[in-house]
């Protein structure tokens, strides 16, 4: 997944253009994965190694030398086959996939300091491609004036974009659907521009 000079100036023109009728800050960021998942490869080879002995016990005369040597390279088989990313996804429950990206998200509002505006009316739409994650994260100011339905409407005009494999396009339909409720609930007041208009890709 890469995006073009052309992908990343379109939607930097539609953050741009939301937020002339806003005092509010609009802030994207697109993650590959949430996390590398690095302990998924080593817990389930280890929990596949440790079932390995026991019928090679029961059922053949191989010494102890012997068995202790097919543990340790189907650990180490295990391990690299698990490490494929698509698998070791696989692996990973759904709930633990979506509490990783939450967390992501959450980090990343503050990181990139969406909580720290003058009118604490910023906005993050975080994406996350491994988990299938979308998110709207709103700064106190503005979250206590929007009904979640209305981000969520945001969240779907996106995902039916990134469904036809269109990223950028999803953006611009979040970012214009977020300008307009930010307009309505925190009009220009004549404050400057924040936070960088841009998409930050992970």
């Amino acid at each position: 997944m890469e995006f073009t000079k052309e992908q990343h100036e379109a939607v930097s023109a539609a953050i741009r253009a939301a937020e002339q009728n806003t005092s509010g800050q609009i802030v994207c960021v697109l993650a590959r994965s949430s996390s590398a998942y690095a302990h998924i490869p080593i817990l389930w080879a280890s929990a596949l190694a440790l079932i390995v002995p026991w019928p090679l016990i029961d059922f053949t005369p191989w010494s102890v030398q012997r068995i202790f040597l097919v543990q340790l390279v189907v650990f180490l088989v295990a391990a690299l086959v698990f490490s494929w990313m698509p698998l070791r996804l696989l692996l990973v429950p759904r709930a633990a996939q979506r509490a990783r990206a939450h967390r992501a998200a959450l980090e990343q509002f503050v990181v990139r300091r969406v909580a720290h505006t003058k009118n604490r009316t910023g906005i993050l739409i975080f994406v996350s491609l491994a988990e299938h994650y979308a998110r709207i994260v709103a700064d106190e100011g503005i979250a206590q004036k929007v009904p979640n339905s209305e981000w969520q409407a945001a969240i779907d005009a996106m995902v039916s974009h990134m469904r036809s494999g269109d990223i950028a396009a999803g953006f611009i339909a979040a970012i214009e659907r977020c300008g307009t409720v930010l307009a309505a609930h925190a009009p220009p007041d004549g404050s400057v521009n924040e936070l960088p208009d841009r998409l930050y890709v992970m």
